[in-house]
């Protein structure tokens, strides 16, 4: 057995994969490095709308598999679902969930990588498992699919919102630009809702069945995608009026799904045929009640990405306490810094090269149908100084490019990426 440190990352989707991959880059062969996930791909989450809308079955375009992705950089793959996590002992928990009836297993760590996502709370829902929809991932977006190609819609009202997300203390106190904080969210991520307003408008306008007017999109908060900034958001909001969509805000919540529409904790009820929601974004089980863990199962972290009072556990993307919202790109930020400290703590790097913490950018491309996109970059939400919004063609380019590129490099974009995505989006298009 190796008496190299033992790095063991927890989940492998895009936080997961990324944090290996970039502790592999900057720790080298310094450390063994172990990944666990309940399934064998990753998921291309943020491009099973356009397969939607486009008729395309996701399940075709959206995975990647990890084990030869793993492979090349020496990473130890094992298919399992995380059962617990002992931080005193430095061991984890997990059943192998290849095949049913697998013995619970026990395996030890120098560092860990918690990057397990979050569990999106549909069963929270009443009635969304018989009348609601929704994008999340290839069930439903088949589900979804089939209904707008294959006769199930009828050309009816349409709202599209998020449930209430319960964010949890973890996160209080940090300060990632100056006199900044990590702010309070009612809604966990809210590109995609405007993604599928935008482009549930450009389907109905295609197959003839309306326009703008038959949809409603409604948030939990004052403001929908209020981590875009008010500046941005508003000149989405103007957008949106200006083509006939509706919009409620305030809406608290969402209490039930039924056959005829969406009803809020605010006392509203939305008449609608299709209700595509995006639920709560919640802790998995496993997380819940740890030293590491916040008042709702998310792990506390400093801006390092370090938990204050065990610096050997690491988090990253969704179940981090710090990522809110709970986008992707931001999970990228901390997956960098993830590989950084870890190469500092095994002698592979030197503090000042891995001490920067992080800064939090919402990046966000959302499909608009008809080969556009939105691009949006912006810090202000966060304390920073910077809202940029973009509409066209070159976005969706991006977005479409994006997908094509991580599959080629099996993760790992270069790191001229953001700056070249930057470029084309801010300036070129422009």
């Amino acid at each position: 057995m190796s008496d190299k440190p033992h790095v063991l990352v927890l989940g492998g989707n895009f936080a997961g994969l990324g944090a290996a991959q970039e502790i592999r880059k900057h720790a080298g062969d310094a450390v063994d490095i172990t990944l666990i996930d309940r399934k064998h791909y990753l998921l291309f989450i943020p491009n099973i709308p356009a397969d939607v809308f486009g008729n395309r079955d996701p399940a075709h375009n959206q995975r990647l598999d990890l084990f030869p992705v793993l492979d090349e950089d020496g990473i130890d793959f094992v298919q399992g679902e995380i059962q617990a996590i002992d931080v005193d002992s430095r061991e984890v928990t997990y059943t192998p969930s290849e095949r049913p009836g697998a013995a619970t297993q026990r395996m030890h760590y120098d560092y860990l990588v918690i990057a397990l996502g979050n569990r999106l709370a549909y069963d929270r829902i009443e009635g969304f498992a018989e009348y609601g929809d929704s994008v999340s991932d290839l069930y439903l977006g088949n589900r979804l699919r089939k209904k707008l190609w294959e006769g199930g819609y009828q050309g009816g009202p349409i709202a599209i919102g998020s449930a209430r997300f319960h964010q949890g203390d973890g996160a209080k106190g940090l300060a990632p630009y100056p006199g900044g904080s990590i702010p309070e969210a009612l809604a966990a991520c809210e590109g995609p809702p405007v993604e599928m307003m935008l482009s549930a408008a450009t389907y109905l306008s295609r197959t003839g069945q309306g326009g703008p007017d038959k949809i409603t999109v409604f948030t939990p908060a004052e403001m929908i995608a209020e981590d875009a900034g008010d500046k941005v958001v508003g000149q989405l909001l103007e957008t949106a009026s200006g083509m006939g969509f509706n919009y409620v805000n305030n809406a608290e919540d969402v209490t039930r799904v039924t056959s005829e529409g969406v009803e809020l904790a605010n006392g509203q009820t939305l008449e609608a045929e299709l209700k595509i929601i995006f639920p709560d974004w919640v802790a998995h089980d496993c997380l819940r009640d740890l030293p590491i863990s916040d008042s709702e199962g998310f792990i506390v972290t400093d801006l390092l990405m370090r938990n204050p009072q065990y610096p050997e556990v690491f988090a990253a993307g969704d179940a981090a306490a710090v990522t809110v919202p709970k986008l992707g790109a931001i999970g990228h930020q901390q997956c960098e810094i993830v590989g950084r400290q870890i190469a500092h703590a095994v002698g592979r790097m030197s503090e000042a090269a891995a001490n920067t913490p992080l800064r939090p950018v919402v990046y966000c491309i959302g499909d608009m149908g008809d080969n556009q996109a939105f691009y949006i970059r912006s810090n202000s939400w966060f304390g920073g100084d910077t809202q940029v919004l973009k509409m066209g063609h070159m976005p969706f380019l991006l977005k479409m490019q994006y997908k094509n590129l991580f599959f080629r490099t099996r993760g790992k974009m270069p790191e001229w990426g953001l700056d070249f995505s930057q470029l084309v989006a801010e300036r070129l298009a422009s």
